[in-house]
């Protein structure tokens, strides 16, 4: 079965355990990375044209106000033949109880009907919010499963988490 990551993450500032670290390789990368490894898959990673700010404070209020305008904000370039794919991993931060906006242009953009869409997201404690259904109003001909929410203080250790959830 073919699989394709696709996957939006962040570097710089970032809050983990409690704090705010800097981050050179953001923790949806990682987990990404790890699902490469496990299951050969291509990977995409979504990048913004205009990217959120390095500090952490000023992405949150960015990534607020794009929610609380319904923005689509647009990326540098969108994942090409997907019609070779069946499997979509769709990997992303969880902003304000879901995905980031910019996933959401990402999905209206590309036609995933037909496709199997597990996402998987990094949080430090708000899991999948309700990304899971909107992934479902988005793609309403895709098969979207359950998916995997890794805390991001912890996806370094995420190996075994991973492994189980790909199994289902």
């Amino acid at each position: 079965m073919s699989s394709i990551i696709i996957y939006f993450s962040r570097t710089g500032e970032n809050y983990v355990s409690g704090t705010i670290k800097v981050l050179e390789k953001g923790n949806t990368e990682v987990a990404a990375e790890m699902i490469k490894d496990i299951t050969g898959a291509d990977m995409f990673k979504a990048e913004l044209i205009v990217p959120y700010s390095d500090d952490y404070n000023e992405c949150i209020e960015q990534a607020r106000e794009e929610q609380r305008r319904d923005a689509r904000p647009q990326l540098v370039k969108y994942p090409e033949h997907l019609e070779d794919y069946e499997t979509i991993y769709l990997g992303f931060p969880n902003y304000w109880s879901t995905m980031p906006m910019c996933m959401f242009t990402l999905l209206e953009k590309c036609n995933l009907s037909g496709k199997v869409i597990k996402p998987f997201c990094t949080h430090e404690g708000s899991g999948l919010g309700k990304s899971e259904a909107d992934i479902k109003k988005v793609c309403p001909e895709s098969d979207v499963r359950k998916g995997l929410a890794i805390q991001g203080c912890r996806v370094n250790e995420a190996k075994h988490q991973i492994e189980e959830w790909l199994k289902k």
